[in-house]
């Protein structure tokens, strides 16, 4: 994760991180324990990146609904 190991990465993190995961997974070589692992943090860092994007929704829908109309 983060330097500080239990905080939650930014967006842009783990989606990089994914993306590294996703292309270890996809050259293969590696045993199936660490596939595994990677699968299992791919898999998380998915999840942290649709919150990330569910939060950026909400915020977006919750700014719209105060706006003034046009």
């Amino acid at each position: 994760m983060t330097a500080a190991g239990d905080a939650t990465p930014s967006y842009e993190q783990a989606r990089d991180e994914l993306a590294e995961v996703v292309r270890r997974l996809e050259a293969g070589g590696t045993s199936l324990e660490e596939s595994l692992t990677l699968w299992e943090r791919g898999e998380a860092l998915a999840k942290i990146c649709q919150r990330w994007l569910d939060d950026a929704r909400a915020r977006l829908d919750a700014a719209r609904a105060t706006a003034p109309p046009e």
